[in-house]
């Protein structure tokens, strides 16, 4: 497994590049999700869970941006899966500029889906564009159903939302259709799939949609 240390973009015009990597992951058939979220909230569980369930059917990379450390790329890589572990020099997100040097470094190129765990929080990874094909929100259980009101943004910008952790909503004071109806006044378009990486609650339609998005953005 490779580290790289990722500084701060060269490059200002980081739509601009965005948009161009998004071309060449097109022109690839390589479909990159972009996944956000707070730590705590289930990313690397919830990619450990897909690498199982997806594997044998198709080639998966993950991308895992953290200030520091390599611990979730080594459970990555345990699973079979193309993994690199960016490391963002203290910044608390990744862009365009960024996500191409770490696609660079994991010297693959036979990749169907690619995953960029990205930098945990709700604010910063929202407002910059990766080159992700999709954009995937992770909310788990015990976080509550109040932010989509705290942060808007992040919901917004999202193609879809997963609910994490769904085995878990008994325990906490969490209004599952009073949070799907939040997150659907700030972006009617969004789908939602509550999940559990734990007990395989809802995973079957998660995958369809992974799969379903990966041929679409193939046609």
């Amino acid at each position: 497994m490779r580290v790289i240390e990722l500084n701060k973009s060269v490059t200002e015009s980081n739509d601009a590049d965005a948009e161009a990597l998004r071309n060449d992951f097109r022109q690839s058939g390589t479909l990159l999700f972009n996944l956000m979220s707070s730590p705590g909230s289930g990313k690397t569980s919830l990619l450990s869970r897909l690498i199982k369930d997806m594997a044998k059917k198709f080639e998966i990379g993950v991308m895992e941006a953290d200030i520091a450390s390599d611990v979730d790329a080594k459970k990555i890589e345990d699973l079979g899966a193309c993994a690199i572990q960016a490391h963002t020099d203290g910044m608390c997100h990744m862009d365009a500029g960024m996500t191409k040097r770490a696609y660079e470094a994991m010297d693959e190129n036979e990749l169907d889906l690619i995953f960029l765990e990205n930098v945990g929080n709700l604010i910063c990874p929202a407002e910059f564009d990766t080159g992700a094909g999709i954009n995937l929100m992770i909310l788990s259980i015990p976080e509550g159903d109040d932010k989509p009101l705290k942060y808007p943004l992040m919901f917004e910008k999202s193609d879809a939302l997963i609910l994490t952790k769904i085995d878990t909503i008994d325990y906490f004071d969490f209004d599952l259709e009073k949070c799907k109806e939040r997150v659907k006044r700030l972006n009617p378009d969004i789908k939602i799939f509550p999940v559990s990486a734990k007990t395989g609650e809802g995973m079957q339609e998660l995958e369809t949609y992974i799969e379903d998005s990966l041929k679409d953005w193939r046609a």
